[in-house]
């Protein structure tokens, strides 16, 4: 599976935009692991798991999604984190 990249701009504090990102993946049954300069996640979805990495450069939530369902393209897994943590 290819990794999917995008980047999610943000305002407000980091620490704000990953507390919503953390909160979202925990009620997913997920693990939400780092700090507000880079970190990793994890959940499952369809009873697959969707696995990445983000860091932060300024205003800016950098994202690599290393594992995802092949049925879900990445511009659907984009779309709904922008809704979850804008």
């Amino acid at each position: 599976m290819s990794a999917c990249n995008f980047s999610i701009p943000f305002s407000g504090s980091p620490e704000e935009v990953l507390g919503k990102a953390r909160s979202f993946m925990q009620s997913q049954g997920g693990d939400f692991d780092g700090d507000t300069n880079k970190g990793n996640f994890n959940a499952s979805v369809f009873g697959n798991t969707i696995a990445g990495s983000y860091t932060v450069t300024g205003q800016t939530l950098n994202i690599v999604i290393d594992s995802k369902p092949f049925m879900i393209p990445c511009s659907t897994i984009e779309g709904f984190l922008k809704n979850q943590i804008s």
